[in-house]
């Protein structure tokens, strides 16, 4: 392997979203941004990977404000992280989404291993990986639970539906992971410290022979909404019934209902 590149997304997180009561609808002004969880362990088996074959490790995304994720990224091992910086990708769909990390790629020199999650925790499309492989015209391996050097190879484990599969593969090829392929490690002062002195390199569409035109995307989002949940909210113990008369109320009504 010469170069290995993991790509990753500046997603907001889901843990500060608050719901409106009245309109269902999401209020996102106190999430704060961070790296895709996904993508962190993206990030961790391309360190592992580079420990094993002694490669080039580049990190690389794209969206709008993405600037301020070169930092977290770099602290998590990368020798180089690539930013694509433009508002139009704030609304990028899995087609525009591949395109552009298709171009960074091929602006990127000795890119023969490329490591995608399976999915980003704000869409969670699956397609990204697949995508980018079909417009790089590399093989593409998803589902991956397991990765390691085998000389100039990469063995792999594909968890699929009714058992595990073992792939041998040599580059380039488009490496899907499963969230469950390794932990993810907190970052080291020591890290965080370091990852000042590494190279950020910011990306505008010119650069990598793009328009706002041509990375407009297909799919438009209308609205997202929470479900709607509605509760029976039968009271079983009304007008003083006994805790035991509840009990057995709420057993005959449980049987009824098909959960006992």
């Amino acid at each position: 392997m010469k170069k290995i590149a993991v790509c990753y997304k500046w997603v907001l997180s889901d843990a500060d979203i608050r719901i409106n009561e009245r309109t269902r609808e999401l209020d996102m002004e106190k999430c704060k941004p961070q790296i895709n969880e996904y993508d962190r362990m993206g990030l961790e088996t391309g360190v592992r990977l580079k420990e094993a074959s002694g490669c080039e490790l580049v990190a690389l995304t794209c969206g709008a404000a993405t600037e301020a994720s070169a930092k977290d990224a770099l602290s998590r091992g990368p020798d180089a992280v690539y930013c694509l910086d433009d508002p139009v990708m704030a609304v990028a769909d899995a087609t525009a989404t591949s395109k552009v990390l298709a171009a960074m790629i091929r602006s990127i020199s000795d890119v023969d291993v490329v490591i995608c999650s399976e999915g980003s925790s704000d869409q969670y499309a699956q397609q990204v990986g697949p995508r980018l492989a079909a417009l790089l015209g590399f093989t593409s391996v998803s589902y991956v639970s397991k990765a390691e050097v085998q000389g100039d190879a990469l063995l792999l484990e594909r968890k699929l539906e009714q058992g595990t599969e073992c792939v041998k593969v040599i580059g380039p090829v488009v490496v899907s992971i499963v969230p469950d392929i390794c932990e993810a490690p907190i970052p080291s002062v020591k890290q965080i410290l370091a990852a000042k002195k590494k190279p950020s390199i910011k990306l505008g569409l010119a650069d990598i022979g793009l328009s706002a035109d041509s990375v407009a995307p297909l799919l438009h989002v209308a609205g997202v909404k929470a479900p709607l949940s509605e509760r029976k909210a039968v009271r079983l113990n009304p007008d003083g019934v006994s805790i035991s008369e509840a009990a057995t109320a709420l057993a005959r009504q449980l049987a009824a209902d098909g959960i006992l």
